[in-house]
């Protein structure tokens, strides 16, 4: 495959060398359609070698988060468009034949392959494989006289052509049965665990589904290269970043507006010391680490106890970084600083460059903005972050990623 690939590659290369003008009319409209053929054709190689590097696991092994993430930086793709030469190579391959033989033989784009695959999938469920099959040959046909949006238009009511006796009572079927089932199973289930943790199940209707995805989808997805969280890791902290913004609204009823009240408790001689463990009011116990990423950007009651367990002293709230200062912060970063993320501001928290924990000051050139994954990011690993010369943020990497340690900034977001 390598040797005819660069055949191919050279014979690609000759062509670029020749002079498309001193072509004719016809010779000029047979060398468009040559081209497009054989752009179809490398497509369909492509996907398959697309959907083997996916199925083996390479970006993986290759110290990437995803096959995605790895495509991006690899071929130089946005991750939009990585993501949907992932998702298009499993759609055809999980395609019949018939629609990876179009492909490969160029009589189909490779937009139209992706309707095919799609509606083939959708008939097979509700008809049949047989009568799949018959979908794909008309639908091949059709490609050859409409562009992909219509086709998909058309392979909609495509058991009209192969089978009619089973359209119309198929799609109202389908249609009831998807209605009841919705209406019936939705339901949301919160379990509680002995250790604080929650399990989450259930089964979201239509619309709500939506809402969910079109929330928690941009948010889930891989925050850059270094992003080794699975994709269950995502999603779930995702929602917590959904939580943090519906807390910050100040809208919610009731008691909702405010982040939890942390009651971090503390011997006396450990006042003198780092910041230990932590319990909230409910009981639950906190590591250390946690504590601190909690104290940067929440409301800290602090409490501390005598040797029998009697409180000594109960300190006032105290906001840390919030109002004028949080603007400012805003103003600067204009979101999450950490270099390569696209978060927004409302989705991020302030971190103290040296810890509150540690008698870091509170103050603009002591804070900068991170969004929950970076925040959690930062506090567990070993990237540094400081500000530079102008008063920027700046992310000095470990050894390991780059030895050299040069600093790197984010620059998706608009600096004055």
């Amino acid at each position: 495959m390598i040797d005819e690939l660069a055949r191919a590659e050279r014979a690609v290369a000759t062509c670029t060398e020749a002079a498309a003008w001193a072509l004719s009319e016809h010779d000029l409209i047979a060398a468009l359609d040559a081209t497009h053929r054989l752009q179809q054709r490398l497509a369909a190689v492509r996907l398959a070698v697309v959907r083997e590097v996916d199925g083996r696991g390479v970006a993986v092994a290759q110290g990437a988060s995803s096959t995605v993430v790895w495509l991006r930086d690899r071929l130089r793709l946005d991750m939009s468009a990585a993501r949907r030469l992932v998702g298009l190579a499993a759609s055809v391959d999980a395609a019949p034949a018939a629609v990876r033989d179009a492909l490969a033989g160029g009589t189909v784009s490779v937009e139209q392959a992706r309707v095919i695959a799609d509606t083939a999938a959708t008939v097979s469920a509700s008809a049949g494989a047989e009568v799949a099959d018959k979908a794909v040959g008309v639908l091949v046909g059709w490609a050859g006289q409409f562009e992909p949006t219509l086709l998909r238009r058309m392979g909609t009511r495509i058991l009209d052509h192969v089978a009619p006796d089973l359209a119309d009572a198929a799609a109202s079927a389908a249609l009831a049965a998807e209605a009841a089932r919705a209406t019936r199973d939705r339901h949301v289930t919160i379990s509680e665990q002995t250790d604080g943790r929650l399990r989450l199940s259930g089964t979201l209707d239509a619309e709500a589904a939506a809402l969910l995805r079109a929330v928690i989808d941009p948010l889930s997805a891989p925050a850059d290269p270094d992003d080794t969280r699975f994709a269950g890791q995502r999603r779930h902290d995702a929602l917590a970043d959904v939580c943090r913004l519906a807390l910050r609204t100040g809208e919610l009823p009731e008691n909702g507006g405010d982040p939890a009240q942390l009651v971090v408790t503390a011997g006396y001689d450990g006042l003198t010391r780092q910041l230990g463990a932590g319990a909230l009011d409910t009981g639950l116990r906190l590591t250390p680490d946690t504590v601190r990423q909690l104290a940067c950007d929440a409301a800290i009651l602090p409490a501390v106890l005598g040797g029998a367990g009697l409180p000594l002293d109960v300190g006032r709230q105290r906001r840390l970084i919030t109002g004028p200062l949080r603007r400012a912060l805003v103003l600067r970063d204009g979101g999450c600083a950490f270099p390569g993320c696209d978060r927004p501001p409302r989705w991020c928290a302030a971190h103290h460059i040296r810890h509150w924990a540690d008698g870091g000051p509170t103050s603009l050139d002591n804070a900068v903005l991170l969004c929950g994954h970076h925040h959690r990011h930062i506090h567990h690993s070993d990237w540094a972050v400081r500000l530079g010369g102008d008063g920027h943020p700046e992310f000095v990497p470990p050894a390991w990623l780059d030895p050299a340690r040069v600093p790197r900034r984010n620059h998706y977001h608009s600096r004055t």
